[in-house]
C-alpha cells in the first residue's frame, strides 16, 4: 500500500447536490403533487369568494349546487395530493438517509483506515443524526417550491382583484425571506457546533464503556463520570443555545407572517369600504390572508432546514472526504510467505531489522512498550508508508505495494485489546462462517471451558463488548478468532496478559502446535510464549540487540533474564 494522493475535498454542498440528483424523479412527482395540494388550498378561498359573489347575483340553487361540487373536487384534490405527495417524499427521504448511513458506515469499516480525526462515537453520530438531517433536503426542496407556487397563485389572484393587494403579498414575502435568511445562518453555525459537541459526548460514552472494568478496578469511575458530565454539559448548553436561536427564528417568522396577513386583511377591508373591490373579492382576500399563513410558515422555515441539512452534510464530508491512511497497491503476496522488517525507523524504532522465515515461530521481547505498539501498528497498516523509513515485506513483496485483499489474506495482526461483538461465541470466532479450523482454534486458545460452561456451547450469547465474559475469557475469545483465520502470517501482541500462568503455558504450547509450518510472530514478555518460540528477538532502544532461544538468552543475558522473569 502506498501513500495516497489527497483527493479533492467533497464539501457539504456536493453531498446535497448528490442527494438531490439521485432523487430527482421522486422530487419532481412530489413537487407536482404538493403543488396540487397548495394550489387546491389556495383555490379554496378563491372559489369561496366566487361562490359568494355569484350567489348574491343570481340566487340560483343550481349554481349553488355546482359551486358546492366544485368545492368537493378541490377538497378531494387537496386530500389525495397531500397523501400521495408526502408518501413519495418521505419514502425518498428515508431511502436517502439509509444510503448515507451505509456510505458513512462503509468508510468506517473499510480495511484501510481514514484520516478523519474523529472518534468512533463521533462517526456513529454522523452516520445516524447527520445522515437523517442531510436527507431532509429531498423533502425540503419540493415543499419549498410548492409553497412558492401557492404564494404566487395567491399574489396573482389578489392582484387581479387589486394590484395593491398582489404587490403587498409579493413584497411582504420577499422582505420576510430576506430577514429570515440572515437569521438561518446563525442556526446553521449553531447546529453544526451542537452536533459536534453531541458527537464528542457520544465518543466519550463509548470510551468509558470500553474501559468500564479497568475504571472500576482502580476506582477511577467517579473521575470518569465527572469528565463525561463536563462534556455532556457542554453539549446541553449548546443544545439550549440552538433551541433559543430556533425559538427566536420561529417567533420572528410567525410574527412577520401575521403582520403580512393582517396587512392584507386590513388593506382588503379598506378597499372594499372604498368600493374598489366587491364583496366576493373581499371574502377571497380575507380567506387568502388566513390561508397564506401556512405556506408562509413553510416557506420561511425552509432556509432553517436547508442550513441544518448543509451543516450535517459538511460533517458527513469529514468522513467521506477523508483520505485513506494508505492507498492499496496492485501486487499479490506469495502464499506461505515470510516476514521481513528492513531498517524501519519510526518513533522509537531506530533502524529495526529482522526476518522471520516461512513456518518459523518467532517471539519479540521489546523492552519498551512503545516500540511494541509501533511495530504492531506498522504491520497492521495503521501507519502510512511515508511516515516511516525502511521497508516491510510479506512473501517477498513490499507491504505498501500489496492489494487490500492480499494483505488481509496473507497477514493478520491481532491487537491485544481485540474488540468483542454482540452475538454468539461462534459468530465472534468465525464471523464469516467459513473457517476450517474453528474447533482447533477453540482448543488452542483454551476457550473450551467457556464453551463447556454453557448448554448452548458455541451458540452462547455474548453481550456487547463481551460484558458477560471475564477479561481472560474475552482475551481467549479474541485469540481464538485470530487462530481461526488461519493466515499465512500471524502477528499476536500480548495475547495472554489476562490469563493465569497454567493456562498461559497450555496456550503457548497449543499456538506452537497449531501454527506449525505457518509464520507466526508474538510480541510479548510472557516467559511461556517466549519459551515456546523457535527463536526470540530482543528489541531494545528500537533495534534488535540479541537473539536466540528463550533458555539460551536466560543463561547468557542478565538484562533479558531480569526483563522477562516473573
Amino acid at each position: 500500500m502506498s501513500t495516497p494522493d489527497v483527493p479533492r475535498s467533497r464539501p457539504g454542498s456536493d453531498i446535497l447536490r448528490t442527494a438531490i440528483r439521485r432523487n430527482v424523479g421522486a422530487m419532481v412527482w412530489g413537487t407536482v403533487l404538493m403543488g396540487l395540494y397548495q394550489a387546491g388550498e389556495t383555490a379554496f378561498p378563491i372559489a369561496l369568494g366566487q361562490i359568494v359573489q355569484h350567489t348574491l347575483r343570481e340566487r340560483s340553487a343550481g349554481s349553488l349546487a355546482l359551486a358546492v361540487a366544485a368545492l368537493a373536487v378541490i377538497i378531494t384534490t387537496v386530500s389525495l395530493s397531500w397523501r400521495f405527495g408526502m408518501r413519495i417524499l418521505q419514502k425518498a427521504n428515508t431511502t436517502e438517509a439509509h444510503r448515507w448511513r451505509v456510505r458513512v458506515a462503509a468508510c468506517g469499516l473499510q480495511p484501510v483506515a481514514r484520516r478523519t480525526g474523529l472518534k468512533s462515537g463521533e462517526v456513529l453520530t454522523i452516520a445516524t443524526e447527520d445522515a437523517d438531517q442531510t436527507a431532509d433536503i429531498v423533502e425540503v426542496v419540493p415543499i419549498l417550491i410548492s409553497s412558492m407556487i401557492s404564494l404566487l397563485i395567491a399574489a396573482v389572484a389578489l392582484g387581479m382583484a387589486s394590484l395593491r393587494l398582489g404587490l403587498l403579498v409579493m413584497v411582504g414575502t420577499v422582505a420576510i425571506l430576506s430577514v429570515l435568511s440572515v437569521m438561518s445562518r446563525r442556526i446553521g453555525s449553531s447546529t453544526k457546533e451542537q452536533q459536534a459537541r453531541v458527537a464528542r459526548a457520544g465518543a466519550k460514552v463509548a470510551d468509558l464503556i470500553t474501559g468500564l472494568r479497568p475504571l472500576h478496578g482502580f476506582g477511577g469511575n467517579h473521575a470518569a463520570f465527572r469528565s463525561y458530565r463536563k462534556v455532556s454539559t457542554e453539549a446541553k448548553e449548546q443544545s439550549v443555545t440552538v433551541a433559543r436561536v430556533n425559538g427566536v427564528y420561529a417567533g420572528t417568522a410567525l410574527g412577520l407572517n401575521a403582520i403580512l396577513a393582517v396587512s392584507v386583511t386590513l388593506t382588503a377591508g379598506w378597499l372594499a369600504f372604498d368600493g374598489q373591490i366587491d364583496i366576493g373579492q373581499l371574502v377571497m382576500a380575507v380567506g387568502l390572508a388566513q390561508f397564506i399563513m401556512e405556506p408562509l410558515k413553510q416557506f420561511s422555515d425552509m432556509p432553517k432546514y436547508v442550513m441544518m441539512a448543509r451543516a450535517s452534510a459538511e460533517r458527513m464530508a469529514l468522513v467521506l472526504s477523508a483520505p485513506p491512511v494508505a492507498a492499496p497497491g496492485s501486487e499479490d503476496a506469495s502464499p506461505g510467505g515470510d516476514l521481513e522488517i528492513d531498517c524501519v525507523r519510526y518513533g522509537s524504532l531506530q533502524g529495526l531489522k529482522f526476518r522471520v522465515p516461512v513456518g518459523e515461530f518467532t517471539a519479540i521481547a521489546a523492552y519498551q512498550p512503545r516500540a511494541a505498539a509501533e511495530l504492531a501498528s506498522i504491520l497492521a497498516v495503521q501507519v502510512p508508508p511515508d511516515d516511516y523509513e525502511g521497508v516491510v515485506r510479506v512473501g517477498g513483496r513490499q507491504l505498501s505495494g500489496l492489494t487490500v485483499d492480499s494483505v488481509r489474506e496473507h497477514i493478520l495482526v491481532n491487537p491485544y485489546d481485540g474488540e468483542i461483538f454482540a452475538g454468539t461465541l461462534r459468530s465472534n470466532i468465525d464471523p464469516s462462517g467459513t473457517s476450517r479450523t474453528l474447533s482447533e482454534a477453540v482448543e488452542a486458545s483454551m476457550l473450551t471451558d467457556v464453551v463447556a460452561l454453557h448448554r448452548e456451547g458455541l451458540d452462547y450469547e455474548v453481550r456487547d463488548r463481551g460484558s458477560n465474559l471475564s477479561g481472560g475469557q474475552r482475551q481467549r475469545l479474541s485469540l481464538a478468532r485470530a487462530l481461526a483465520a488461519d493466515t499465512d502470517v500471524l502477528v499476536l501482541r500480548d495475547p495472554t496478559t489476562a490469563v493465569d500462568a497454567v493456562t498461559e503455558q497450555l496456550i503457548a504450547r497449543n499456538i506452537a502446535e497449531l501454527r506449525r509450518g505457518r509464520t507466526t510472530v508474538v510480541i510479548t514478555s510472557s516467559p511461556a510464549l517466549l519459551d515456546a518460540a523457535d527463536r526470540v528477538l530482543v528489541v531494545d532502544d528500537g533495534v534488535v540487540t540479541a537473539e536466540g532461544t528463550h533458555r539460551k538468552l536466560l543463561a547468557t543475558d542478565p538484562a533479558y533474564s531480569l526483563a522477562v522473569t516473573r
